[in-house]
């Protein structure tokens, strides 16, 4: 079945090409094609084009569909096209000429978008929680591990003291811009499409403003052009959003491999969570954060994938959009997978103390001795050319002692600021108010 067809039949190979994954890549929006289809038949009532009694017909069938489809149980018939059609398709089969009406006032160019702002709305909310996750875990082990100073680099040389509590909580505060960048992109996408129908519009009554409430958008996409220049657009901008969290996790990533590596021995993990070689029985490799290194310096590259797909079209709909599934909805997965694997990992992470103990950080402190001398009254000039004196004909020397105290230092990490500035942003997605309308909307049913 083809919303489209008339009275012919398109070939085999046209078909195959044209379809791609859609089959598969579709059953991800299914349960949300249902939702949509729910608030515009609602809507179709209040303006009259179906009738109370059609609609009452049209809402358990629907919920059923839906339930089908939140259980994992909804597949796509090899001669149905798309999600969209296997709906309709169901309605058809069960309640006849009612289900041909669900279609009026929209086309599957709307269909889809709203399916994708549901879709994506929802994954940004998993995601979100995720990133919450890790957070945790990374200020927890901020907190427990304050005191265990660590060496500080520049260049890969070592530099300056630095602590266990100091990174740990840098890469959780990283996270807190991770999520701004995501509620942003969030924003956006809550915004409803549907009524846009080809991207002209439509001459029926219909009530935007019903369904925007209805599936608990913030507002509507108001020029119908523009909801339709949003296709490309929004999955550009959540690329952004994953290319800078993959920023994040891949660079924290690499520094847990780097300080496995036996040259610098700050960290380890259980053998279990490592894997070994099959040539060298010595080894434990960190697999794990070289595959999150790896998938999250492929996030990188999403953004320009994107770009390179859309960037050169004009406004209005291309079958060109097809293949932003292909690239969006696996890398929202790859993301998931590695948020939950690094949580979990860092879960067991074990530190070395006393690192600083080996006389090779020495010079780690060399600034410390530099500020010492300021503080004594010598201008920093002098005071820097004095150490620097010192550390050439090799009479250096230290006690080894810290004196930070300023906001963000190793002394004052502020761990409740950064946690109060990941409760605010996440505080400003709404998501509560967006699952309330879900709910009512599906009680409805």
């Amino acid at each position: 079945m083809k919303l489209w067809q008339k009275n012919y039949t398109i070939h085999a190979d046209i078909e195959a090409f044209t379809v791609g994954r859609d089959r598969e890549l579709d059953l991800y929006l299914a349960k949300y094609d249902v939702l949509g289809s729910l608030a515009h038949v609602m809507m179709l009532e209040r303006i009259g084009l179906l009738t109370a009694a059609e609609l009452a017909l049209l809402v358990p069938a629907l919920q059923r569909i839906y339930q089908t489809a939140a259980q994992g149980n909804f597949s796509i018939e090899e001669s149905v096209e798309d999600v969209h059609s296997q709906v309709e398709l169901l309605l058809t089969r069960e309640l006849g000429d009612v289900g041909k009406k669900i279609h009026a006032g929209r086309s599957r160019n709307d269909q889809v978008l709203v399916d994708l702002r549901l879709f994506f709305r929802a994954e940004i909310q998993d995601v979100t929680h995720l990133i919450e996750a890790l957070f945790e875990q990374l200020m927890h082990l901020a907190d427990t591990h304050k005191d265990a100073l660590l060496p500080g680099y520049t260049h890969l040389q070592v530099a300056m003291v630095s602590s266990f509590g100091l990174w740990f909580s840098a890469y959780a505060e990283s996270l807190t811009d991770d999520l701004q960048l995501l509620q942003s992109v969030y924003k956006i996408i809550n915004r409803n499409p549907l009524g846009s129908a080809a991207g002209y519009g439509s001459s029926f009554p219909i009530d935007r403003r019903l369904t925007t409430e209805l599936l608990g958008f913030e507002d509507l996409n108001y020029n119908v052009v523009h909801a339709q220049m949003g296709r490309g657009k929004s999955e550009l901008f959540l690329a952004f959003a994953l290319a800078g969290l993959g920023s994040t996790l891949g660079k924290l990533a690499m520094d847990v491999t780097l300080y496995m590596n036996q040259n610098f021995g700050f960290i380890s993990f259980p053998d279990e969570l490592t894997t070994g070689s099959s040539i060298m029985p010595h080894k434990k490799n960190p697999d794990v954060f070289e595959l999150i290194r790896a998938r999250c310096n492929q996030l990188q590259s999403l953004p320009a994938q994107v770009s390179q797909l859309t960037g050169t079209l004009p406004s209005g709909y291309h079958r060109d959009f097809q293949l932003l599934k292909e690239q969006l909805f696996p890398a929202i997965e790859s993301i998931k997978s590695c948020l939950r694997i690094a949580t979990f990992a860092l879960s067991q992470i074990q530190i070395r103390h006393h690192i600083l103990d080996d006389d090779k950080y020495i010079y780690l402190f060399s600034v410390e001795e530099v500020n010492k001398l300021v503080l004594a009254g010598v201008p920093f000039r002098d005071a820097y050319q004095q150490v620097g004196a010192a550390i050439a004909d090799g009479t250096f020397q230290t006690e080894k002692t810290l004196a930070h105290t300023h906001e963000g230092s190793v002394g004052n990490l502020c761990l409740p600021d950064i946690s109060a500035r990941k409760q605010r942003v996440v505080g400003g997605f709404g998501f509560e108010q967006v699952n309330q309308r879900l709910t009512t909307l599906l009680d409805n049913l």
